[in-house]
């Protein structure tokens, strides 16, 4: 059973892959806009900020992820406008093996993204090379995590692509401006510190900073709440797809 359980989910993970390897070009512009945005920054950044490359490199960088949450709604909406998710739904394979096939292709996609941009960030903009890479790569996978979970959610509430996007475009600009990603926390008004915390990019930009600085210690409650945020997005995805909400008549 559980071979067969594996050789189901790596078939869908290979379809979704093709998939997404067939329409490259989001996922293009979600890496070069963020890098076009942080040798545009670097340099008010570095006037205003002690830790100006940080911000330039990490600010974007958590922006455009978030942005990226269209890309893992994208690949259960299709499905959904395609009428071929009810058939999958009806297949032998389990529903943890459906989400792992959509949802793995996808965490690749983000990580790689981030990894690109940081490397970029070290290379380019100056940011000082992390010491800890392994503690920098588990803050990516974490963020990915969340990330993922957030945009599995989302594509079983929203009714359209449109309504996808219409939500994954102001979630992003909120989401960036709150967390701190444009602006760092501490040069917001009073108000906007106030509800800092109640933006997963304010988490993600914490968590990033801390294992940049190779602060284990930092890192972990950030990584927590991530990881929180990213366990109640993924049950709701779970609930709502077992009780049929993910159908494709309700598009």
């Amino acid at each position: 059973m559980a071979t067969e359980s594996l050789r189901r989910t790596g078939l869908l993970i290979r379809h979704n892959a093709l998939l997404r390897l067939r329409d490259p070009g989001q996922m293009i512009s979600y890496i070069v806009m963020p890098m076009l945005l942080m040798v545009v920054f670097k340099p008010l950044y570095m006037k205003s900020l002690d830790t100006g490359t940080l911000q330039a490199v990490t600010g974007p960088l958590v922006m455009f992820s978030v942005f990226a949450l269209a890309i893992v709604g994208n690949s259960i909406m299709v499905e959904r406008e395609w009428r071929t998710w009810d058939r999958l739904r009806a297949s032998r394979a389990a529903r943890a093996e459906l989400l792992l096939g959509k949802t793995v292709p996808a965490l690749v996609i983000l990580v790689l993204q981030q990894t690109v941009l940081l490397c970029f960030g070290c290379l380019v903009i100056g940011m000082a090379v992390p010491v800890n890479a392994g503690l920098l790569l588990l803050a990516i996978a974490i963020w990915g995590v969340t990330l993922l979970s957030l945009g599995a959610a989302l594509a079983t509430l929203v009714r359209s692509r449109g309504d996808l996007g219409m939500v994954t475009d102001l979630g992003a600009m909120l989401v960036s401006a709150i967390g701190g990603a444009l602006v760092p926390v501490s040069l917001m008004p009073q108000w906007a510190r106030d509800i800092a915390p109640c933006s997963p990019g304010y988490w993600a930009m914490s968590m990033l900073h801390a294992a940049i600085a190779d602060d284990a210690g930092a890192m972990l409650r950030p990584a927590l709440v991530c990881l929180a945020i990213a366990l109640a997005g993924g049950a709701v995805a779970t609930y709502r797809l077992a009780r049929g909400w993910g159908r494709s008549h309700l598009l």
